[in-house]
Formats: structure tokens, C-alpha cells, sequence
């Protein structure tokens, strides 16, 4: 399955332009199998349409985008979301509590909103890495790709889309059946997907894209 692990609608997220319906429906069209609604330190879309649902075919699953002292994180599973900000290693634990499962957002990105070389200490709370990020720039995924490799720890793509032509950016490939928010918490914590790119209207795996750019810049230097 083909889902895009950060979505941001209008009505909860306070930034973002994208309507929901629209959302699915897009994402639909373009080939994804599911979308995760993580609003700003909220998952009030959750009394609307439950943890999970499918709708027009899409799996929607509902989570948080949770900003702490030392910043974004993706939480899935919690039913109540901090009211007040909190420690990133406090938010972790009380996931593990409520055995759900969290992957740390756009690390390196230049607005002080990743927890960035934190995860050097936080990675056995973790799940997983947003490597990728629609929304950020691709340096800054890059390094965020480097140290989960380090770390051992598994890499995802998201669009984090706050507009309708961001979705789908970047998404994540999973290898488990995902039939609701149950399946996906299992699914991120076995560690089995990989991220994906969308070139040229169709979903790529990261490592071909970037043996595609190495390979190509290999024939530019043979010319020189």
C-alpha cells in the first residue's frame, strides 16, 4: 500500500489550505491507497470519523502532528494529545504507554520545528524517520536520510501538504496488509516499507530516483 503519512486539512490545522474531501479524492487520482490526517497538536478529526475509515476507497487515518520542546513528531495511537507542549522524550514514552507509534517530522528542517540531532537519543522511542518531506528542502532530507541510516532506523516519505498540489509528494511503500489505524501502528513498528517519490505522475522508489540522478550525472562528466 501506497500512503502519504502527513496530511494537514482546514478545518483543524490552523495553516493549511487543503479541503479535506478534496484531499481524498485527489489522492484517489494520483495512486495512493491511503492519507494520514496529522493536524497541528490535534487529532480532533478523530470524533468526526473515528481513528480510521475508508472513504471512496482511500484509507484515512487519523493522527498528530505534535510540536515539543525540541519539536515536531508524528504520534498515531494517543486518544488525547497533550494540551500543554512537552519534552519529545515525555511525549515518547506516554506513545509507548498507549502503545501507539511515532516518527520524528522533517528532523532537519531550517524553522527550529525538527528535533534534529536529538534523535541521537531519542531513536529507541522512535519508529521511524520522515527522511522525505514534501515541504522541505532536499538538503535537509538528505540529512535527515543519513542519520536514520545511522541510527539504524526506518525511513518514510510524506507530503506534509497544507495545499492540494503538495499531496502525494512524497510517500511511504508499506508491505503489511493495512486495513485500519490498528494495522498501520503494527505496520510502522515492524519497520517493513521503504519511502517513494512521485516522478513523472508515477510513484518511484528513492534509490532508483537518486541511481537515475547518479547514473545521469556520470554521462554529463563521460561528455566533458
Amino acid at each position: 500500500m501506497i500512503i502519504d503519512t502527513h496530511v494537514h486539512e482546514n478545518k483543524y490545522s490552523f495553516d493549511s489550505f487543503l479541503d479535506f474531501k478534496e484531499s481524498i479524492e485527489l489522492a484517489k487520482f494520483i495512486g495512493l491507497d491511503g492519507i494520514c490526517i496529522t493536524n497541528h497538536d490535534n487529532n480532533n478529526l478523530r470524533n468526526e470519523i473515528g481513528d480510521s475509515t475508508k472513504i471512496n476507497g482511500i484509507l484515512v487515518i487519523v493522527g498528530a502532528e505534535v510540536l515539543t520542546h525540541e519539536g515536531d513528531i508524528l504520534v498515531f495511537g494517543l486518544k488525547d494529545v497533550p494540551k500543554e507542549m512537552i519534552s519529545a522524550e515525555e511525549l515518547l514514552k506516554l506513545v509507548k504507554k498507549h502503545k501507539g507509534a511515532a516518527i520524528a517530522a522533517h528532523p532537519f528542517r531550517n524553522n527550529n520545528r525538527g528535533i534534529g540531532e536529538n534523535m541521537r537519543k531519542l531513536s529507541h522511542l522512535l519508529d521511524g524517520i520522515e527522511s522525505f518531506n514534501g515541504s522541505t528542502y532536499s538538503y535537509h532530507n538528505l540529512q535527515s536520510y543519513a542519520l536514520a541510516t545511522e541510527l539504524n532506523l526506518p525511513s518514510l516519505g510524506a507530503s506534509d501538504a497544507h495545499k492540494l498540489e503538495k499531496l502525494g509528494t512524497y510517500a511511504t511503500k508499506f508491505y503489511d496488509t493495512i486495513r485500519d489505524h490498528r494495522d498501520f501502528i503494527e505496520a510502522l513498528k515492524s519497520g517493513n516499507f521503504h519511502p517513494l517519490m512521485k516522478k513523472n505522475g508515477k510513484y518511484k522508489d528513492i534509490d532508483y530516483f537518486y541511481e537515475d540522478h547518479i547514473s545521469s550525472h556520470k554521462k554529463i562528466v563521460s561528455l566533458k
